[in-house]
């Protein structure tokens, strides 16, 4: 669905991987993404642009067209942007992600531009508001319920707050979510508050109550359940009304 009635649909960016890639006889470094993430926008009336790694000068331009970010899963962020030594388990640094997305989702924050940070989004914003991350949750929490590994999701339930917006979107007390990864969060950025944990202690999600935008963060991945849209679509409502606001002032 493109659009409703007279009114454009909302630009969602959506941050890529890049990765060696092949097809045919090329083998090349490309931007990659799961298809399911462009879905989960598409499928609620948004329109997915692709926002792989590049100049992080260049994040505000790259913002300034969107009413959207999704900032998504991948590789682990740097424990040198919080402080931390590096674990043996930690994957190799990417600093063409991790400086292309501080400076977007930095970039959307002074915008106003809605946000929707899924697993390692999360953790990237919440370093950035300040916080800390847990390395590895099989050496801190003692359990790999989180990364089964064999590219399986695992299967998990969270705890939802019922006093944050996070309820009102997902409207129950319990959600069973998809999980992939090994890290989480340690200690919450500025602003940053917990909107659903797992029985372990572990925030499994977050909403920002300081930065006057809409950021959500979920340490899940929404975009592997065809059958429950509610985060995508909460976050293309938000940009849609972002978008009318935007062009009422211009």
């Amino acid at each position: 669905m493109a659009s409703r009635g007279s009114e454009r649909a909302p630009l969602v960016g959506i941050t890529t991987y890049l990765e060696r890639a092949q097809q045919g006889v090329w083998d090349v470094r490309a931007a990659f993404l799961p298809e399911q993430y462009l879905t989960g926008v598409t499928s609620v009336g948004g329109i997915a642009l692709l926002l792989p790694p590049q100049d992080p000068d260049t994040a505000d331009a790259a913002i300034a067209g969107l009413d959207g970010l999704i900032l998504s899963g991948g590789a682990d962020v740097a424990p040198e942007l919080y402080g931390a030594e590096r674990h043996p388990t930690t994957d190799p640094a990417r600093v063409d992600r991790d400086a292309w997305e501080l400076a977007l989702f930095r970039a959307a924050e002074r915008r106003r531009i809605p946000v929707l940070a899924i697993c390692r989004g999360l953790q990237l914003v919440n370093v950035a508001r300040g916080g800390t991350l847990q390395q590895h949750l099989p050496e801190s929490l003692g359990t790999e319920r989180y990364r089964i590994g064999g590219g399986v999701f695992a299967e998990n339930q969270v705890a939802v707050a019922q006093d944050t917006a996070l309820a009102e979107v997902l409207g129950q007390d319990s959600v069973s979510v998809r999980s992939y990864h090994h890290q989480g969060i340690d200690r919450l950025g500025e602003g940053l508050v917990a909107a659903a944990h797992s029985d372990d202690g572990l925030v499994q999600a977050f909403v920002d109550t300081e930065g006057g935008s809409h950021v959500v963060g979920i340490q899940w991945h929404p975009e592997e359940d065809a059958e429950d849209r509610r985060l995508f679509q909460d976050l293309v409502t938000q940009a849609r009304a972002f978008a009318r606001q935007k062009e009422g002032t211009s």
